[in-house]
């Protein structure tokens, strides 16, 4: 392991590998300060379940726009640089509102602002993510390309090691914090990151196009200063006409050529957006991209999410506090990886319709706990709601990863060369707004089943309402490719 370390240190340097790693922690560790949130909204602002799903829904909305920032990215860069810069104001974006909402308890305790604030707070982290993705793939690129499996493989753990610690320690902290110290804590990483970000050193992009040049056109310098020695005497007289031509003309002192400058870069940056926009709508509609695409939003838009409305049943009636619940998340993280391994391990040769099927089939079996919970059969039989809940959670997140796998591996393959990374945050964002899209569902359902804080009469009804369309993707697997494995797509 420590060798391994070594490796990539070697290869890519210490301050990128620990920029990558701090990141990646960040992005799990949000567990800690998002627990924090969601008693802020039930307990500070009395919001009903359904109107905090909405909260959330919208406050993560920017997951699903990643391939803007990926192209803003790539086509527009800022200082001659196209990455540590948008990392720059990406991290002052996800470092700003958990400074504000810490404190200032008027905004805190204010549902639009503390919308808003939350909103661009994602907004950063998701710019940071596609950020990060891009500098991976132009190291793996430029450097090394067989450490691609390595870059990739410590940032997930980097992920999981945030998650687990994220979760453990956030439960403790909402019993012995105040939660606007919980986000004062929190906004500590993105101070870190952002002081990383100057540890990084990015070539600007008009020193990689004139190295570039010089590579490709291996001796146009010879050939200019060749070519100097036969023009000349055409040059001299070019240049005497020139003389006498440019006297004639009026002299404005006020002209420059940075206007022209501006417009010329105006005019470049524009056909660079417009290329990059048509190559990304010539891709995706292609049928073996938009048809599995289009199975992965439905699997998400046809299943009411009701998660926001089970934290309230679990801390409201059942009385599980927040570190129980910190717990729960740990086991989640776990049966991620695990879920993960067993795939690796048993399933890579398995036709992707299979697996999805059987996920899905697997999640409807596992939702038939939550009307046990609900029910309260568990008690008939002496089985503590802890357990429940606990098992619940652990084998739907190793489900989950049942079916995000495929996802994954769906999307690598299909992208097409050249705009692997817009594309493949394309993939990213159709799935967040579906997830999206999901949770709207739930906010919609449990509004429309009067299922509020403190009352969850009808809460059954939605679970089971729930299982059934846990099956809708199932008609749709069609759109899958027939022969698609793990391995193969």
């Amino acid at each position: 392991m420590i060798a391994w370390l070594k490796q990539l240190k070697a290869s890519f340097g210490a301050s990128f590998i620990w920029l990558i790693c701090l990141i990646y922690f960040t992005q799990g560790f949000r567990s800690f300060v998002w627990t924090a949130v969601s008693y802020q909204l039930k307990d500070r602002l009395k919001l009903s379940p359904s109107a905090s799903q909405f909260v959330s829904s919208i406050a993560f909305f920017p997951w699903s726009i990643k391939p803007l920032y990926g192209i803003m990215s790539d086509c527009i860069p800022i200082k001659g640089r196209k990455r540590i810069p948008y990392l720059v104001i990406a991290t002052v974006l996800s470092l700003l509102p958990w400074l504000v909402l810490g404190l200032n308890a008027t905004l805190r305790n204010s549902t639009w602002h503390l919308m808003i604030f939350l909103t661009v707070q994602n907004l950063g982290s998701a710019m940071a993510d596609v950020v990060v993705d891009a500098m991976i793939a132009e190291a793996v690129r430029f450097e090394r390309a067989s450490f691609a499996g390595d870059l990739q493989t410590i940032s997930w753990l980097a992920m999981a090691l945030g998650g687990i610690c994220g979760s453990l320690l956030g439960g403790f902290a909402l019993t012995n914090l105040q939660i606007d110290t919980i986000f004062l804590l929190f906004s500590i990483l993105p101070a870190i990151q952002l002081l990383s970000c100057g540890l990084v050193e990015e070539n600007s992009v008009d020193s990689n196009n004139s190295r570039s040049s010089q590579v490709v056109n291996g001796n146009s310098i010879q050939d200019e200063n060749n070519s100097l020695g036969k023009k000349s005497d055409t040059g001299n007289l070019r240049r005497k006409k020139s003389q006498k031509n440019s006297k004639r003309k009026a002299v404005v002192p006020g002209e420059s050529k940075i206007p022209e400058k501006v417009d010329s870069l105006a005019l470049r940056l524009f056909h660079s957006l417009k290329a990059a926009a048509y190559s990304l709508c010539h891709a995706f509609k292609q049928p073996i991209i938009l048809r599995p695409m289009t199975w992965f939003f439905l699997a998400h838009v046809t299943v009411p999410n009701l998660s926001t409305v089970m934290f309230y049943y679990q801390t409201e009636l059942l009385n599980l506090d927040a570190s129980f619940l910190g717990t729960v998340r740990v086991v989640g993280w776990f049966s991620l990886m695990l879920g993960t391994f067993i795939y690796n391990r048993y399933l890579k040769t398995m036709k992707l319709r299979r697996i999805l099927m059987w996920a899905h089939i697997g999640l409807s079996i596992l939702t038939l706990l939550d009307i046990v919970l609900v029910s309260r059969i568990n008690v008939a039989f002496g089985i503590s709601d802890k357990f429940m809940v606990l098992c619940g959670s652990a084998l739907a997140d190793a489900v989950n990863q049942f079916k995000f796998m495929p996802f994954l591996i769906l999307s690598g393959k299909l992208c097409p060369p050249g705009i692997e990374g817009t594309l493949f945050a394309l993939f990213m964002s159709i799935n967040n707004l579906g997830s999206t899209l999901g949770s709207f569902m739930g906010a919609g359902l449990a509004s429309i089943l009067n299922i509020s804080s403190g009352s969850f009469d009808n809460l059954l009804v939605g679970i089971v309402i729930q299982v059934l369309c846990t099956f809708i993707p199932i008609a749709f697997l069609f759109l899958i490719p027939k022969e698609a494995t793990g391995i193969s797509a």
